[in-house]
């Protein structure tokens, strides 16, 4: 019996190792994980309750449209009419709470508009595309085009 164990000891050893890695991936995954994890399938229960905790960055676009008509009309006949004026001028609920405290930017036309339409073979075809380095070398979008409605002006 006792050359049984003794040759048996490969075996045991390997399975001593996995088993102590099993206990401390246990306890470490019990520090780590949170409680509320799995609550709602693969999700953190209290990760709602962080979320609506954050302060709010983004007015929407309705906001600004209270505001700021003449823009709004001139963007909503442009190519641009369904681009969320935060996504050039960045987040804006201080702004629309007190207009005072805060001025949206207003953004350098070439590298903002190159964020979108900068030529790529992975965007559509029939989404307006360029090579800012020929197309107009050294001059501002804005020099030609009209932010809200960029249609040559």
């Amino acid at each position: 019996m006792q050359g049984r164990w003794k040759d048996s000891i490969h075996l045991i050893r390997p399975a001593a190792v996995f088993l102590a890695g099993l206990l401390l991936f246990l306890v470490v995954r019990a520090y780590i994980v949170p409680p509320t994890f799995g609550q709602y399938g693969h999700y953190r229960g209290a990760v709602l309750d962080e979320v609506r905790a954050r302060p709010v960055k983004y007015a929407g676009q309705e906001t600004c449209a209270g505001c700021h008509v003449e823009e709004t009309e001139v963007k909503g006949k442009g190519k641009h009419a369904t681009v969320a004026c935060e996504a050039c001028h960045g987040p804006a609920a201080r702004h629309a709470d007190d207009p005072g405290s805060m001025r949206p930017m207003k953004p350098e036309g070439t590298a903002l508009c190159a964020g979108c339409h900068e030529m790529d073979t992975a965007k559509p075809k029939w989404f307006r595309q360029v090579n800012t380095k020929e197309h107009m070398p050294g001059m501002k979008c804005t020099e030609c085009h009209a932010a809200h409605s960029p249609a040559l002006h």
